[in-house]
């Protein structure tokens, strides 16, 4: 007998690049690795990275994960300026050129480390050096990129190499494949959110039990950060409304703000959190969501099928997010304090009739199987692996000029 026949076979190494621009990207990835975990464990091995926080990596990359909470709160029309402004053809060639010069020797490193046989990106900043090492090796890794952002996405987000683009909506399937990418490469999943939100099964009463919440108020579950404009605001006249209402209020690690809401007279049940873990058990057992128009937050919430009532948003990716929420019914956008109050009425009113509506759109409009969608069709692409490919002579050539001229050793390649 061939002994060969009763070898091991060697697990399937899947690589997951992300940033921390955001808590999207990071919390996507996370959410694909946990459900690889629980469907494959015994078959992958799974390695989570960013590649922004090698220390080789450009300032102006890596501090564009620390700064970006500076520049959307302090010079929001900038950000929306330089947002539009490169979002067309020749400014994303140009930028993908500066991307390849940047990151060339670190992607090259990191596919030497790791050795993948598929790698899943949820940044969109990494699929153009990442092609142009495969392509100047004539070695190519399967690459799923996965979009992050519900409407309004960037067209760095397509790069026509990757071998699939998932994608968390209709709409954004339009724009890739306007963007250039055939539709054999473009599936809709939605935006992976965590296997937790899925895997419990228990009662809203039995979570809230376990919380220490009142199991039969209404229940608003407030999502804070460092971004969210307007946040007290809204909570001030949750808390004068005379509603019977029960709030659950996470400040996000906003240690100031943690604070002050400590130091707060609240007038109805009121539970505070910085920094949570557990942030799908509070959805589910909450009734609707106060929030900012995040893609990671609408899709978590979107997914244990909570309306939403966003209070702010970043000009640029973030309209998009909130037009979906609004356009699905699944929430609305309160321009204002009192414009909160208004829609807090309206859906409480009538025994809650609103409220229930919103509900059932947004359940209606949630994905929470996409982490593991996604799981499996980066172990089907495992399974085929790397392959050998020729480049074409003139894209190599012009590789190797950009590379040249900008003196990054790519010799060997």
């Amino acid at each position: 007998m061939n002994s060969s026949a009763h070898s091991p076979v060697s697990p399937k190494r899947v690589l997951i690049l992300y940033a921390d621009v955001g808590f999207g990207h990071r919390s996507a990835a996370a959410a694909i690795a946990d459900a690889l975990q629980e469907t494959h464990g015994g078959d992958c091995q799974i390695d989570l990275v960013n590649p922004l926080d090698d220390r080789r990596a450009p300032a102006l990359l890596r501090d564009q994960q620390s700064d970006y909470d500076k520049i959307i709160r302090r010079l929001p029309e900038l950000w929306k300026l330089s947002y539009e402004a490169s979002d067309s053809s020749i400014p994303t060639t140009l930028v993908e050129s500066g991307l390849i010069v940047m990151l060339f020797e670190l992607m090259r490193d990191l596919l030497n480390r790791y050795q993948p046989d598929v790698i899943v990106s949820t940044y969109p900043l990494y699929q153009a050096p990442l092609d142009a090492v495969f392509t100047l090796r004539r070695y190519f890794v399967p690459v799923i990129l996965v979009v992050t952002d519900l409407a309004t996405v960037h067209r760095l987000w397509f790069n026509n190499r990757v071998d699939l683009c998932m994608v968390p909506t209709p709409q954004v399937r339009g724009l890739a494949l306007d963007a250039g990418l055939a539709p054999k490469q473009v599936q809709i999943s939605g935006i992976p959110v965590s296997p937790d939100l899925v895997r419990d099964t228990r009662s809203q009463a039995a979570i809230r039990y376990e919380l220490g919440w009142d199991p039969d108020r209404t229940t608003l579950l407030a999502v804070g950060s460092r971004r969210v404009g307007g946040f007290e605001e809204a909570l001030n006249v949750a808390n004068h409304s005379g509603m019977n209402l029960q709030l659950a209020i996470v400040a996000g690690g906003d240690n100031e703000r943690y604070q002050a809401l400590q130091e707060t007279e609240w007038h109805c049940p009121t539970h505070l959190y910085n920094f949570v873990n557990n942030m799908p058990q509070l959805m589910r057992a909450a009734d609707f969501i106060l929030c900012k128009a995040g893609g990671l937050v609408i899709t978590e919430s979107l997914a244990v099928g909570r309306p939403m009532i966003l209070i702010d948003l970043i000009p640029g990716q973030e309209i998009g997010n909130a037009d979906y929420v609004l356009q699905g019914g699944a929430g609305e956008l309160a321009q204002d304090p009192i414009n909160t109050l208004e829609i807090l009425c309206h859906w409480l009113e009538h025994d809650g009739r609103l409220l229930r509506e919103r509900a059932a759109n947004a359940a209606r409009l949630g994905r929470p199987q996409a982490a593991y969608n996604v799981a499996e069709l980066a172990m089907l692409a495992a399974q085929h692996g790397p392959y050998r490919r020729a480049g074409r002579r003139t894209t190599r050539a012009r590789l190797m000029e950009l590379l040249s001229s900008n003196e990054v050793p790519f010799q060997g390649d």
